[in-house]
This record gives structure tokens, C-alpha cells and sequence, in this order.
């Protein structure tokens, strides 16, 4: 399979449910939109933001097709797949193909971990073989997954035995490794950044594509962060990338990056509900303490 390579921002979206934890994919055509008008190239959608090994399989599938509904040859989507179960995340990437999705991803199982780097290929293969006609991204999390194996060796060994791997969805802070799969055959591989505060950084790799979940909401900064970096403007990036790790620190402050995220969705219109448990939702004294907080930010609603 050939492989394209995937540029500019990649929103690792929320998935928009209702008061009581019901799903409510209705949302994601005005979401897309927003996206899109923010000049977000594309969705990994559930994913870690997206909730979705807190989902029912039935439940991903529908907020999958609802995405895919959106997709543009200017607008991909990739659906991560990735669950306990390969036989199960391999159904969800059979239906992300059938559905025309532009690529399917998974992480690691995170129950019974794979300790090695062949137990792991096995376990991707048979996932991506539900997906053959699809380009397959390895979603490296460790700080989720708790899967930190070598990239570098994965990328080595995979390709016998998943024909129609494209590349890593790299969530990681070893820039070190990251630097050996950008630079590995020659550049083959497509490897995406996946730390939003850390983007600059990534770039300066040379890193092309970037998913993170503050793209949702904060897409025009990073943006500008992309082309002062290809101007040369260094310090014009730094200043911008050190605004946006001011406005993460708040996030963080307020129940992490996932809670507080899809408050602020709510707050600048698209009603992504609350998140299920085991996440405690921010109470309405908490939301207006973020909000002040990211207004004296300079964060604009």
C-alpha cells in the first residue's frame, strides 16, 4: 500500500453525549463544520478524547458513520478501533471500511499487556485485517496504554505481517525514538504528532501531521504556530506554543485535559454533554472558574 502522508491538524474530537451518558452523534455535522472552518484537516475519532473504550461497540459504530457522514478528500477521518479484545476492534475496523472511513488505528489492549514487540504486531495485525484496503496507524500512548515498547523496532518488524501499515499516531515525550521513525527508511513512514503542547517541538523533528484533542477548540493558534515555524519565525512559535501550555495548565487544573475539554466545547457552542463515569463531570461552580480562568487567559469563546 502506498503511503500518504497525513499534513496540518488532526482534532482528536469529543464525543457529544447526552445529560445521562447516551450517546448524542445528531451533534457532530454542526461539530464537523466548526472543524472545518477552523481548517482542521481531519478526526481521530474514539480515541482517549473521544471516550471510546467507555463505549459499547454499537455505540462507536454510530459515532464513527456519523463522522465518516462529514468526510471531504479535504476532511479524513480515522476511526481508532483499538479495544481489550482484537477480535472485537477488528469488527470495528470491518465496519470503518465498510463504512468509508479514510483510515482505521488502534492502541495496545490494556488489559493482559503485550510484553513484547511480537505480541503486540500480533495483536495490530489482526485488527488492521479487518481493515485491509485501509492505511493502519499504531496509536502509541504509553502514558494510557501503559505499552511503552520500542516504536523504532515495531516499525522494523510490522510490515510482514500488516501489509497496510501507514505509520504511529506518536503520543509520546521520547523525541529521541520519534527522530528514529520520522527518519527511518528514508522518511517512510507516517508518523503524526500526538502531544498538542509539545507541537513545536515535534515540527522541529519533522513531523507533518499532528492530532491532539486542544485542536478542537484552540485550531487557529497551533496554526500559526505551524507557519511561523516554516517562516523560520522560532520565537513568533515559542511565544504561541508557551499560550497554549498556559491555557493546557488550566485544563489540567480542572479535572484534566478530557473533563475540562469538552467543557470548554460547551462553552464556545457545540454541546458536547458530559463525560461517563468513571469521569467526574466539572460542577457548574467549576465551569465558571475555568471560563474566568481562560478569559484572563486571552482565550476567546
Amino acid at each position: 500500500m502506498e503511503i500518504r502522508k497525513l499534513e496540518g491538524l488532526i482534532a482528536a474530537p469529543f464525543t457529544p453525549m447526552k445529560q445521562y451518558g447516551s450517546i448524542n452523534p445528531g451533534i457532530i455535522p454542526a461539530y464537523a463544520n466548526k472543524l472545518k472552518t477552523d481548517n482542521v484537516k481531519g478526526t481521530f475519532v474514539c480515541g482517549t478524547t473521544g471516550e471510546g473504550t467507555l463505549m459499547t461497540n454499537e455505540e462507536r459504530k454510530a459515532v464513527a458513520e456519523k463522522w465518516i457522514g462529514e468526510q471531504t478528500d479535504d476532511f479524513k477521518v480515522i476511526v481508532h478501533v483499538g479495544t481489550t479484545s482484537a477480535k472485537q476492534s477488528k469488527e470495528l475496523a470491518e465496519h470503518a471500511q465498510k463504512s468509508g472511513a479514510y483510515a482505521t488505528g488502534t492502541m495496545g489492549p490494556v488489559f493482559l499487556r503485550p510484553s513484547g514487540i511480537e505480541e503486540l504486531i500480533g495483536f495490530c495485525s489482526e485488527v488492521a485485517s479487518g481493515a485491509p484496503d485501509l492505511p493502519f496507524y499504531y496509536y502509541h500512548i504509553p502514558s494510557v496504554s501503559g505499552i511503552d515498547l520500542s516504536m523504532y523496532e515495531f516499525l522494523q518488524k510490522a510490515p510482514s505481517q500488516i501489509p497496510n501499515l501507514a505509520g504511529i499516531k506518536f503520543t509520546h515525550n521520547n523525541f529521541m525514538e520519534m527522530q528514529q521513525c520520522l527518519q527511518l527508511e528514508d522518511g517512510k513512514w507516517d508518523i503524526l504528532h500526538g502531544y498538542d503542547e509539545m507541537l513545536l517541538a515535534g515540527l522541529s523533528f519533522g513531523a507533518k501531521g499532528a492530532v491532539g484533542s486542544t485542536y478542537n477548540f484552540m485550531a487557529p493558534i497551533y496554526r500559526e504556530i505551524i507557519t511561523d515555524f516554516e517562516n523560520g519565525d522560532i520565537e513568533a512559535a515559542r511565544k504561541k506554543q508557551s499560550k497554549t501550555v498556559k491555557i493546557i495548565e488550566i485544563l489540567l487544573k480542572y479535572n484534566g485535559a478530557l473533563v475540562a475539554g469538552k467543557a470548554v466545547m460547551n462553552l464556545v457552542g457545540i454541546d458536547c454533554g458530559t463525560c461517563r463515569n468513571p469521569l467526574r463531570n466539572l460542577t457548574d461552580s467549576e465551569t465558571s472558574n475555568l471560563t474566568n480562568e481562560l478569559v484572563a487567559m486571552g482565550f476567546k469563546m
